[in-house]
């Protein structure tokens, strides 16, 4: 693979290694995860919940191998930081409108969601070349929102009437208003900032 060696010797020529932030390991696992989204939400919302757990469990994978993967080959940037954060962002959205449209989860979740996600990448100023800044209430949040749609397909796959639907939709209600707490606090502290 050409952009492994990239990353590793110094002797290549500056045009291309300029290439090299993108042409990663991990960024590879990172856009198999993308590759993967799309297919998530199809298999969700076609009722494929085999299909879907299988998809959702190796894009975890790929979510937890790709920083581990970036630190082992010294290919961490801050553009890979974004690309892993807008990934599963993606992931999120898609798994959860998909989810939304089988009524699992309230319908204003998903773009919540995406907006939660603009906020913090503008907030953060990734568009100058800065890394991301979570909040403590959104990486929860980033983590609930990968087990929530966790929850329904694993629930279908293995069979199970526990947790049932009311529920589901609930915990998404919640995590909804959670989300939008988040945003809160994120246009707080920016105010606070200025």
């Amino acid at each position: 693979m050409v952009s492994c060696a990239l990353v590793s010797h110094p002797e290549v020529q500056p045009e291309l290694e300029s290439r090299s932030v993108w042409i990663t390991r991990a960024n590879a696992l990172t856009l198999a995860r993308l590759a993967m989204a799309p297919a998530l939400a199809a298999a969700i919302a076609t009722g494929r919940a085999p299909l879907a757990t299988a998809i959702y469990f190796a894009a975890v994978a790929t979510d937890l191998a790709d920083g581990p993967v970036a630190r082992r080959y010294g290919e961490t940037s801050p553009l890979g930081g974004v690309l892993d954060h807008a990934v599963d962002a993606t992931l999120c959205v898609l798994g959860l409108a998909a989810l939304a449209s089988t009524g699992a989860v309230p319908w204003a979740f998903a773009p919540l969601v995406a907006l939660a996600f603009a906020q913090y990448a503008l907030d953060s100023n990734t568009h100058r070349g800065r890394p991301l800044v979570a909040s403590q209430l959104g990486r929860w949040n980033g983590v609930a929102y990968y087990v929530l749609i966790a929850v329904p397909i694993v629930r279908d796959t293995l069979g199970w009437s526990w947790p049932g639907a009311r529920l589901v939709w609930w915990l998404g209600a919640a995590l909804a208003l959670s989300t939008v707490a988040s945003m809160l606090d994120r246009l707080a502290a920016r105010r606070r900032r200025d």
